[in-house]
């Protein structure tokens, strides 16, 4: 006679590979508010590659298209920026030149 006994069964749970960031929603928002020389639209395209690299898990490729996502994204933001002041200080300068705005 063979005697059974309770089986024993080990899981060793394995380390969690951080994920790394892929910035869509700023870039995103960079593409609608600050698409200079489409620099928020290159940031998007990098954004949704380093998430389809999350997904097909390898992070060490998504993270290299975060990083590039990233930089991309604060150009954007810096460019579109001071833009935006040049701008707004220009509207300011013609429109004081004009007759029917106070001296």
């Amino acid at each position: 006679a063979t005697a059974f006994g309770p089986t024993i069964t080990t899981y060793v749970q394995q380390e969690p590979v951080p994920s790394p960031r892929d910035y869509v929603l700023w870039s995103f928002f960079n593409t609608l508010f600050c698409n200079v020389c489409c620099l928020g639209f290159i940031a998007l395209s990098y954004s949704v590659k380093a998430r389809d690299r999350k997904i097909a898990r390898d992070p060490a490729g998504a993270d290299v298209f975060a990083n590039t996502a990233k930089k991309v994204n604060i150009s954007a933001v810096c460019i579109g920026s001071v833009v935006i002041i040049i701008a707004i200080v220009l509207l300011v300068i013609n429109t004081r030149h004009l007759p029917w705005v106070g001296p």
